[in-house]
């Protein structure tokens, strides 16, 4: 078998038949192509299983929900060296099914992308906030992380090498499938292609499986996942900044520059806030780097990996620190007669510098628990 076609399904009756019939229709055109049709079901309650099975389709029934889950299960059940795929909602342009395949074999890629970006787009085929905002955003990302020359991320019509799909660990199982299938690819080094496709408007009434913010958002998180080198850079740099600018304050005190009056009151708790999500965005990288699937820098390597015995004299220190400035503040307090103290310029350089060890000591609590757990898992 040259090529295997899949089409994820849920409840595609009103437009599965035609679509198959228009992507049997372009791979015929090719004299010796051998090929099949596989609808990868995904739970319909409709006629979208008779319809399948009546256009000459094999029904793969797929029983986890999700695009991603179903695409999984058809390319799986594949019988191709090839893999084809795209919605059953007919928006794609499926006589391009026969340019793609003989683009992807021309080049011998691992993967080949019908561009709906670089082709015609139909009047009402795309939310302007996906033409002009989302894809384009989402591409240029990926493009800039992963060094990749592509002009539609987000495309649903490919057409994939089952044999380096195989080696790209996908695990997605919803609509980031496509982020994912992207991205892996590009990170194994694998050789995409592009040809000019288009987009056409879908049936009208037809409610679209896409959820636009929600599923943006698993794009975004997806992307950014893997590549956690660039939180823990960010962060890194963000918390150690912030925190020398701080220490500079606490020994320079209110400085007049020109007309610039800086390290004072409000100066200070700028540099707090900064230090504080700094460290956050530090720690949300070292969550990432427990997939084990990228290098991380000596120092996060050793906390990440800390010894438990550490870390509870780490904490208890922490505790003891704060119950030590509570009783300062009291102490003065009481020797000023329980009347108005001013130490908001001490008292904020003392939480700076402890509660950026703090939130690495329980952010650190949080990555052996998970460890744990996920090693008795």
């Amino acid at each position: 078998m040259d090529l295997t076609f899949v089409f994820p399904c849920l409840n595609e009756e009103a437009t599965l038949g035609e679509c198959i019939e228009q992507v049997k229709r372009s791979l015929s055109a090719e004299v010796g192509l051998h090929y099949e049709v596989v609808v990868a079901d995904n739970g319909s309650t409709d006629r979208s299983i008779e319809i399948a099975e009546e256009m000459g389709a094999r029904v793969v029934k797929v029983g986890q929900r999700g695009y991603g889950a179903a695409l999984q299960g058809g390319i799986e059940s594949a019988r191709g060296e090839l893999v084809m795929f795209a919605d059953a909602d007919s928006t794609y342009r499926y006589p391009d099914a026969l340019p793609l395949y003989r683009e992807a074999k021309a080049h011998e890629a691992d993967m080949a992308i019908a561009s709906r970006m670089t082709g015609e787009i139909e009047h009402g085929a795309m939310p302007a906030l996906h033409r002009y905002l989302g894809t384009p955003v989402l591409t240029a990302l990926i493009n800039l992380l992963f060094r990749g020359s592509l002009s539609d991320c987000n495309s649903g019509f490919r057409c994939i090498r089952k044999s380096a799909y195989t080696n790209w660990d996908i695990r997605s199982d919803g609509m980031e499938f496509a982020s994912e299938l992207l991205i892996k690819a590009l990170k194994a080094g694998a050789k995409t292609v592009e040809i000019d496709s288009g987009l056409n408007r879908g049936p009208e009434g037809r409610e679209a499986h896409l959820r636009t913010w929600r599923d943006g958002m698993r794009h975004l998180l997806f992307i950014l996942s893997e590549r956690p080198q660039l939180f823990e850079y960010s962060g890194l740099a963000l918390m150690l900044i912030s925190s020398a600018l701080q220490l500079t304050a606490a020994i320079m005190g209110p400085t007049a520059i020109g007309p610039f009056n800086i390290f004072d009151l409000h100066s200070q708790a700028l540099l707090l806030l900064a230090a504080l999500t700094g460290t956050q965005i530090y720690l949300f990288s070292c969550f990432l780097y427990l997939k084990g699937e990228e290098r991380c820098t000596p120092l996060t390597r050793r906390l990440i990996g800390m010894d438990e015995g550490i870390l509870f004299f780490l904490l208890l220190a922490l505790i003891g620190g704060e119950v030590f400035i509570v009783l300062l503040i009291i102490l003065q307090w009481i020797m000023a007669s329980f009347s108005n103290i001013n130490l908001v310029n001490t008292l904020i350089i003392l939480i700076h510098f402890l509660s950026i060890p703090g939130l690495i000591a329980i952010g650190l609590l949080g990555i052996h628990v998970f460890k744990k757990s996920k090693a008795h898992a």
